[in-house]
């Protein structure tokens, strides 16, 4: 073992998948990247990082809610782009080609060519971390979606696409929540 910078913890520990996450004001759709996400609990609340730096904080606090849309590793490149421009200076949805869909339990869009997108309501904001407590109302998956590998960032401007899947649910089926 070699020891490295304490700054490339993160490289080995992000946690979840690359994510979209749509907002609407009154006036239109929204939509941000997030590569820090995370589940907290079996009662279908997740966290996601953010806060005043990003255009639509202000509108997910507003409104209280957006859609977390879960993007395919095809879409990557339109993922690292809509994450460079802010909405307050364009419309992302034009401007990168992006269908909105509508949600039944939210404002905020679904977006067309995700592999799934959860409807959420925000329970609540942790400002010292940035951490946006959501509640997950409805769940919607693209059966048809082709690719169906998550993005995962590194942390350091590269990417990982999931690749092998292992099946080990005959070994947890104690430990699964029911429904699952």
């Amino acid at each position: 073992m070699k020891e490295v910078p304490k700054e490339k913890a993160l490289t080995y520990i992000e946690p979840g998948p690359v994510v979209l996450v749509t907002t609407r004001d009154a006036e239109r759709n929204n939509v941000m990247t997030i590569s820090w996400t995370m589940a907290i609990d079996f009662e279908q609340h997740i966290v996601l990082t953010t806060g005043s730096w990003n255009h639509s904080f202000a509108t997910m606090m507003d409104t209280g809610e957006c859609v977390v849309c879960i993007p395919p590793a095809s879409m990557l490149e339109t993922a690292v782009r809509i994450g460079t421009v802010s909405g307050a200076d364009v419309d992302k949805f034009e401007m990168f080609g992006l269908e909105a869909l509508a949600a039944a339990t939210v404002r905020a869009p679904l977006i067309a060519g995700c592999i799934a997108c959860l409807e959420c309501r925000v329970t609540d904001y942790i400002a010292d971390y940035g951490f946006v407590v959501l509640h997950v109302t409805r769940v919607v998956e693209d059966p048809d979606c082709p690719d169906k590998r998550l993005i995962h960032a590194v942390g350091d401007g590269r990417f990982i696409a999931d690749g092998e899947t292992f099946d080990c649910r005959a070994l947890m089926a104690c430990k699964l929540p029911p429904g699952l």
